[in-house]
């Protein structure tokens, strides 16, 4: 078949309490035009976020991850490939994840779509490593995630309310890998117990739109108080988001970003009310070093797509 044209969305993982399991698909996206060609033929051009870094070859993520998929099928291609960028590179909103869901759902779809949605996630954690962006990026709003022995799981809920976020990103980079490093191999039973029952209440309330139990729904003591000695502003932002109406705020995935989340009576009121978040946050956000202005962004109900 001819090529064709994937869009991915961005994604917040952990948001607070849901550590390695929570994720969020936002409406920043990633689109990628592949077609096959000669195997060891590998050409990606990138446009927008990250193309002054990004590899050319087959050892970019967008390629690995299409040579994982024709390993699967049993087929060997190359590929000639065109992405055009929206998500922020090492900033906590899915880069990695979209680039692999990317090319997996491409590859897929040039080799006869034999692979079931499941599929693609058991390949995609296996390139990614962790699954709560990946499960995000490929069916969109709000996901869960764990791991049996045969493997990893991922659920889907759509929020039944109005749900947008306001993200805070920083001009500086921060690598997962860095991030994941500055946490403790144990952490206290007491914080554990903490997380527990604060992830509880954030699924309550974005399973039955409940503003109220967001916010504190969205506290951690597993990740965000190790990670802040990285991310040095993440209490200032936060509160800074809080302050301006934000229903909760926290980490986004590895950081830097901060995102806040907002509810409505349906999309258009909480995309209208982050905007107003965003106004009343900007002055204040502007004497934190380093942090872009607030940027207000949809969350996706779709995930990855295939696109006429």
């Amino acid at each position: 078949m001819g090529p064709v044209t994937v869009r991915v969305p961005a994604s917040a993982a952990n948001l607070g309490s849901g550590y390695d399991a929570f994720g969020l698909a936002l409406a920043r996206y990633n689109r990628l035009t592949a077609d096959l060609a000669d195997p060891g033929d590998w050409r990606i051009t990138v446009t927008g976020e990250g193309e002054q870094g990004a590899r050319q070859g087959r050892d970019n993520l967008v390629a690995v991850a299409m040579r994982r998929l024709f390993d699967e099928v049993g087929e060997r291609h190359g590929a000639a490939v065109s992405c055009t960028n929206e998500v922020p590179f090492g900033r906590g909103l899915g880069s990695s994840s979209a680039a692999i869901i990317g090319g997996l759902v491409a590859a897929n779809a040039l080799t006869g779509s034999r692979l079931q949605p499941v599929e693609l996630f058991r390949l995609a954690v296996e390139v990614e490593g962790h699954p709560d962006n990946v499960a995000a990026a490929i069916s969109g709003g709000f996901t869960i995630c764990w791991t049996e022995p045969g493997g990893p799981h991922s659920t889907h809920i759509d929020p039944p309310v109005g749900l947008a976020a306001v993200c805070v990103v920083s001009a500086q980079k921060l690598s997962t890998r860095h991030s994941r490093m500055l946490l403790p191999e144990y952490v206290p039973h007491g914080d554990a117990a903490f997380d527990v029952g604060r992830a509880g209440l954030l699924v309550a309330g974005l399973a039955l739109g409940r503003r109220d139990l967001i916010g504190p729904g969205m506290c951690d003591r597993l990740h965000e108080p190790y990670r802040a000695t990285a991310v040095t502003d993440l209490e200032v932002v936060r509160a800074l988001l809080l302050e301006a109406g934000a229903d909760g705020a926290a980490l986004s995935g590895a950081g830097p970003t901060v995102i806040g989340l907002v509810t409505g009576s349906d999309d258009a009121d909480a995309f209208e009310r982050a905007q107003d978040v965003a106004r009343r946050a900007a002055g204040p956000l502007a004497g934190c070093e380093g942090r872009m202005a607030p940027d207000v962004i949809a969350i996706d109900r779709d995930g990855a797509v295939v696109e006429d």
